[in-house]
């Protein structure tokens, strides 16, 4: 398959009874506005999260199962759907329901209105967070540590909606956890990164992957190596104009 426009890549883990609602709030969203591509990335579902997709996604080459032998976790999933990926841009969503499809347009429009970088990481912001409130005060104080620590310019880096170029997550660090922590990667990378409202709805059906407690516990860990990966030196970049047509060094360098 060539090229499009968007490849959108969704972790699932025992998401079953998510999948059909998900596949028609897709097509309803992006069929004849975006040219894009779905991949599916079944994480080592015990249920028959796989066999749903491979129901609705027949004789549709442009929807697509990869499955994991075994639970890596939700950034080897997004990694493993990246690399597959034939899309210039990215969209990430949660497989549970709670993102809303119809939000990707408007990311793409954001991000190619507002952005003169490639270099570029479009996040959704739920304004409207429909979880418990004990979820929401365990994000509030997790963001507001980050943000603090990192300096990462987002408010809300748990939502699962994120938009950015394929070529631009190729080039960060992989570590588990990372999508987490992926707008002070690309900050680091020298990108930018902008934060949308987008709209949030309940789970309907199965239960969170996540514990509150663990996911702070893990996350703690992880944001020092984030702070350790900051003051080490990223990708260098050239100035413009410094590079000759060749390849080689320019003629000054070179003299």
């Amino acid at each position: 398959m060539g090229p499009v426009d968007v490849s959108v890549v969704i972790p699932v883990k025992d998401e079953a009874d998510n999948i059909a609602p998900l596949f028609e709030e897709i097509r309803a969203a992006l069929d004849d506005i975006i040219d894009y591509e779905v991949l599916f990335i079944d994480d080592g579902s015990r249920d028959t999260t796989a066999a749903k997709v491979l129901q609705l996604t027949a004789g549709r080459p442009r929807w697509r199962l990869l499955r994991h032998a075994a639970s890596y976790g939700q950034s080897a999933a997004i990694r493993t759907g990246v690399r597959m990926a034939c899309g210039v841009w990215i969209a990430t969503l949660d497989g549970d329901g709670q993102n809303d499809p119809a939000d990707i347009p408007k990311l793409l429009h954001f991000a190619r209105a507002n952005s003169p970088n490639s270099a570029v990481l479009v996040a959704g912001c739920r304004e409207k967070r429909q979880d418990s409130w004990l979820k929401r005060l365990a994000s509030l104080i997790a963001n507001a540590l980050r943000s603090r620590l990192l300096g990462d310019q987002t408010p809300d880096t748990g939502c699962g909606l994120k938009l950015f170029p394929r070529s631009l997550f190729l080039d960060l660090p992989y570590f588990d956890h990372m999508h987490r922590f992926l707008p002070a990667l690309v900050l680091r990378e020298g990108g930018l990164v902008h934060s949308v409202p987008v709209n949030h709805r309940p789970r309907q059906t199965g239960v969170s992957k996540y514990g509150v407690f663990d996911r702070l516990g893990e996350g703690i860990i992880d944001l020092f190596g984030v702070i350790w990966l900051q003051h080490r030196a990223a990708r260098p970049r050239l100035l413009d104009g410094m590079t000759s047509e060749a390849g080689g060094p320019p003629p000054s360098a070179a003299a």
